[in-house]
């Protein structure tokens, strides 16, 4: 598997594809911009322009049970929104 894991379609991610160009993906929490830029460009034979990162960190979840209290917590997250340049489209629709 390589660093994208997965795109995000989300209302949100949706509308500023449409509007602005920017596609969101899910990417493993170790790549950085530059071997993002270049596996989006592999993968969807597109021009990047701009690659923003952003970490999620963990989220703590208490659960009180007959056993007592179970603490957990969630995996952390990277996502990356991505820039393309102006006549460049991704189009997650079309291998449904």
């Amino acid at each position: 598997m390589g660093v994208i894991m997965k795109p995000i379609i989300t209302e949100k991610a949706t509308s500023d594809s449409e509007l602005n160009n920017r596609y969101t993906f899910l990417v493993k929490t170790d790549a950085n911009k530059v071997e993002i830029k270049k596996a989006v460009e592999k993968i969807y034979d597109v021009t990047v322009n701009k690659v923003r990162t952003m970490n999620y960190g963990p989220e703590r979840r208490t659960k009180y049970t007959k056993t007592g209290i179970q603490n957990g917590k969630t995996n952390c997250q990277k996502k990356a929104i991505v820039q393309l340049a102006d006549g460049d489209v991704i189009d997650f629709y079309n291998n449904l």
